[in-house]
């Protein structure tokens, strides 16, 4: 029989608020699992606009504790209401002075697994998250979930092709990539990227963007979320470019292995050459 996991992903729009944001992407959720899905990701910091566009002190107030905040408390119960895997990328305050770009992935039984801070932290005109967020500190988790291994990758993460490569020399089968990119910037290398890193490392991507304009600056984040295999080729078509969507998508994960036997790129991996790539 397929190892077929049905998988689902949400770009939305801003609503304005926490609470109505949060209660829309359950609504979300729920319908994800009418529809069959096991496990589904949001868009990076999905509870609160991209305020990384400006530099104020006030948006502190978006940050909440992970695991024992009030958002990913939330989605613990709606991963035991939907019996759903939930990738939740929050603003997460450790303690005071110690905020990170942060993802909780929450099993189907709402047991949370753990959690993964973005490692790269851009600071370019209207990308400002050096003033919010310190650099990713535990590592490349890969979580042994009820539908499989799952990684996560956020955002400006993804230009950098040595934390794709940890998290499929850790297990991986499936990476969800929260995002938020806007159309001038890099909407070029959006369809490029991730495909090119489920090819080098022969595993599942979910790459999730944001789409509309929000309140704090000019961004138009483009959406075009997508799911791709590890032959680089999406599966099904990429979402809308400006307007909302629930994305769900069949990903059979035999083909991982069945990638993995034919081009054998693990196989024929140098470590032992590449000492260079950590030097600083």
């Amino acid at each position: 029989m397929a190892n077929v996991v049905r998988a689902a992903l949400v770009q939305a729009t801003w609503t304005g608020d926490t609470e109505s944001m949060v209660a829309k992407h359950e609504e979300h959720a729920r319908e994800a699992a009418r529809q069959g899905a096991k496990i589904i990701g949001f868009q990076e910091v999905f509870n609160a606009p991209y305020f990384c566009q400006v530099q104020e002190p006030e948006h502190y107030r978006w940050a909440e504790p992970v695991p024992d905040g009030p958002t990913v408390r939330r989605m613990q119960d709606l991963a035991r209401e939907t019996g759903m895997v939930i990738v939740v990328p929050v603003f997460e305050v450790e303690q005071s002075g110690f905020y990170y770009n942060t993802a909780a992935v929450i099993d189907a039984d709402g047991t949370v697994l753990g959690k993964y801070r973005k490692h790269h932290i851009p600071q370019v005109k209207g990308f400002w998250e050096k003033y919010y967020f310190k650099p990713g500190n535990v590592g490349w988790p890969v979580f042994d979930t009820a539908v499989g291994k799952v990684g996560v990758y956020i955002c400006y993460d993804r230009h950098f092709p040595e934390g794709w490569r940890q998290l499929g020399l850790n297990g991986a089968q499936l990476v969800y990539n929260p995002s938020a990119t806007h159309r001038g910037l890099s909407s070029y290398l959006w369809r490029l990227e991730q495909p090119a890193a489920a090819v080098a490392n022969e595993y599942f991507v979910a790459a999730i963007n944001r789409v509309g304009v929000e309140e704090y600056g000019d961004n138009d984040f483009y959406g075009t979320s997508y799911f791709v295999d590890p032959r680089g080729q999406f599966v099904g078509d990429t979402a809308s470019d400006k307007v909302e969507e629930l994305v769900v998508r069949d990903l059979d994960f035999d083909l991982i292995e069945e990638v993995r036997q034919q081009w054998a790129f693990y196989r024929d991996r140098r470590p032992d050459a590449y000492e260079g790539l950590v030097q600083p």
